[in-house]
């Protein structure tokens, strides 16, 4: 079994969290028995396994950038975002509220209530396709807030290989 950090709750369920230095915590309810924790982790030991290899991996294919690595990946964010917010906004008649650039470690973009787009600079430095996905992705949720049927039937009429353009994003 996988060391780990307990943290108890006034939770109702069980849940499994990787870290990003590859930790694990398991938040559980404040009375659940310690016996049904560990059952809980000796049944998600493969999923576990399974996940831990890829957060280690893509450690170690985007490991934490220097200062002046992240100057340069901010640099290009604002250099190269607004040009393909704008293409692509174009191409499926939408208009952003704004656009802002983040430091955001745990998504590569995100869209406001109010259809403002963020986007971390972090994604900087995954292909230009990875890149063009999310900005596709994000301006759909203009039209959906949510990821249903349709939100990707939007997506994919924009970019039919989106996939496969998604998956670089998890290498």
């Amino acid at each position: 079994m996988f060391p780990y950090t307990l943290i108890r709750s006034r939770r109702k369920t069980l849940s499994l969290e990787i870290q990003r230095d590859l930790t694990v915590v398991v938040r559980a309810p404040l009375r659940m028995p310690q016996r049904d924790i560990d059952d809980f982790l000796r049944r998600h030991e493969d999923w576990l396994q399974k996940h831990m290899d890829r957060a280690a991996q893509r450690r170690e294919n985007h490991p934490e950038p220097t200062p002046e690595q992240a100057k340069a990946l901010i640099q290009k964010a604002k250099d190269i975002l607004p040009g393909k917010v704008a293409h692509y906004a174009r191409i499926m008649g939408l208009t952003p509220a704004g656009i802002t650039i983040t430091g955001a470690r745990t998504r590569f973009g995100s869209c406001s209530p109010k259809n403002r787009l963020s986007f971390s600079w972090r994604l900087m430095d995954y292909p230009e396709q990875a890149i063009d996905y999310v900005v596709v992705h994000e301006l759909a949720h203009i039209v959906h807030k949510n990821h249903s049927p349709a939100f990707h039937a939007l997506v994919a009429s924009v970019l039919p290989d989106h996939r496969q353009r998604r998956q670089l994003l998890k290498q």
